[in-house]
């Protein structure tokens, strides 16, 4: 396994609309593993792959609870409620805002053995799960937070 570099804000990659993985192979279920390796090493919930500079839809997700998820070719297929809360970014440190996302959702994903599968997810696992499907089409928290706030070590 290996760390990968996070893309910040302002790189090319993070707006692109990404591309559905084709082809699951062994360099894909490697790639999977560097991309959770990376998000559990710099103490992230969750990560998406433009954020490590490849432009496909998928992302590695644990909220904490010792369960990783890896969502591949994810799709939101239903919503309910609404609510807002704090978030924060890898790829935008020091930065956080307060988004409104759906309190419920269900996702539609592929494992990484070729398997579609159903996940309901709320609370905090439904939230990270919407923040990281945004980072597949090019949007990132700062873009859709109704406000903005710089925190530090101290803060």
């Amino acid at each position: 396994m290996a760390l990968l570099e996070i893309e910040k804000a302002g790189s090319p990659v993070l707006k692109k609309n990404c591309e559905p993985v084709k082809k699951i192979n062994g360099k894909l279920r490697s790639f999977l593993d560097d991309m959770a390796e990376t998000m559990y090493k710099f103490d992230g919930i969750g990560l998406a792959a433009p954020q490590v500079g490849q432009a496909i839809r998928m992302v590695v997700i644990d909220i904490g609870d010792g369960k990783l998820l890896e969502l591949i070719n994810p799709e939101i297929i239903a919503r309910e409620g609404a609510c807002v809360d704090s978030e924060g970014c890898l790829s935008v440190p020091g930065i956080f805002g307060d988004v409104e996302r759906s309190e419920k959702v269900t996702v539609e994903y592929t494992t990484r053995y070729g398997k579609r599968r159903k996940l309901e997810a709320d609370a905090l696992l439904a939230r990270c799960v919407q923040h990281e499907l945004d980072h597949l089409n090019g949007i990132l928290f700062i873009d859709v937070a109704k406000s903005l706030r710089q925190e530090t070590e101290e803060s």
